[in-house]
Order: C-alpha cells, then structure tokens, then sequence
C-alpha cells in the first residue's frame, strides 16, 4: 500500500517562507520519480515541481527561483521549499509519486499566503 504523507503547510504572510515535506518508503523513493502539485479553489490541479530518480528537477513557470525541490534519501522525504511567497502560491499542496502508469497522491495539506 503506497502512502505519502504531506506535512509543512499553514498561515504565511505574503514574502514569507514555508518548506514542505512528503514522507514516503524508501522503496518509493528509489523506484519513482516524485513531484509536488497544487490545486487553488476553482482551479484545475497543476505541477509545482518535479524530481527524478536521478535528481533532475523540473518547475512550474511561475515559481522558478523562488521554489526549490529536493529529497533526503535517509529521511526518505521530499522537500518543497518555497521563498517570496505570495497570494497566488495559495492552494492544497499535494505530494505524487509516478512510476510508468502506477500514481500515488498523499491527502495534501493546505498553503494560505495572506496579510
């Protein structure tokens, strides 16, 4: 049974800072490549960030610079941590692994930047 467990999210004001984490096996972090999506209400849930099994990252167009992903592989948790907050970046934050046709979310936990 795949489980993903988020933790990290909560109340910032806008140019704060936040770090996201998603626990997961050890097995599934060796096998899958992981990511962070995120879905604000009313809109569609769309990729924040992306890590590979070799490490190569991918992010959305508008957090470049500002958020950063990476992954422990003793903790066996990936990392979001996002800088310069800001309204929009408000939404549920949802970690996935993806292997071939085989994806797994964790429940999300939520992210409000507001003053």
């Amino acid at each position: 049974q795949a489980r993903l467990v988020e933790s990290g999210g909560g109340l910032v004001q806008p140019g704060g800072s936040l770090r996201l984490s998603c626990e997961v096996s050890a097995d599934m972090l060796r096998r899958y490549d992981m990511g962070w999506y995120r879905q604000a209400p009313g809109k569609a849930r769309e990729m924040v960030a992306s890590i590979t099994t070799g490490g190569s990252t991918d992010y959305a167009e508008s957090v470049k610079a500002r958020f950063s992903i990476s992954k422990d592989n003793v903790k066996n948790t990936v990392y979001l941590q996002m800088n310069s907050l800001k309204p929009e970046d408000t939404g549920v934050y949802y970690c996935k692994a993806r292997r071939s046709i085989y994806n797994y979310w964790g429940q999300g936990t939520q992210v409000t930047v507001s003053s």
